[in-house]
């Protein structure tokens, strides 16, 4: 995980866009800003651990991935904060540190 990621997504961009100007009200930038923390965490979490658990589905028993642990979200800068909602639409159970 010590690699940089560019999110360089056609929705991500244009979310950004919309967000840069200076016409667009608080309350759609802040829309915009769970938007794209969406689809975000999407990126950020292709990597995370999993492991196998046995599931009983309506018809059998089968080995499903289930992630290792569940994470831990923090916000390093205060900036970072306007990211919590739509992190924690993704993964609801996330602790939030």
């Amino acid at each position: 995980m010590s690699e940089l990621h560019v999110v360089d997504h056609p929705l991500v961009a244009h979310k950004l866009t919309q967000m840069r100007r200076v016409e667009t009200p608080s309350e759609r930038f802040r829309q915009l800003l769970t938007e794209t923390s969406l689809l975000l965490t999407y990126e950020v979490t292709r990597e995370l651990p999993l492991v196998d658990v046995r599931v009983t589905t309506p018809l059998t028993e089968s080995d499903q991935p289930e992630l290792l642990d569940e994470p831990v979200v923090v916000s390093i800068l205060r900036a970072g904060n306007g990211l919590l909602d739509g992190v924690l639409r993704v993964i609801p159970s996330a602790r939030v540190g």
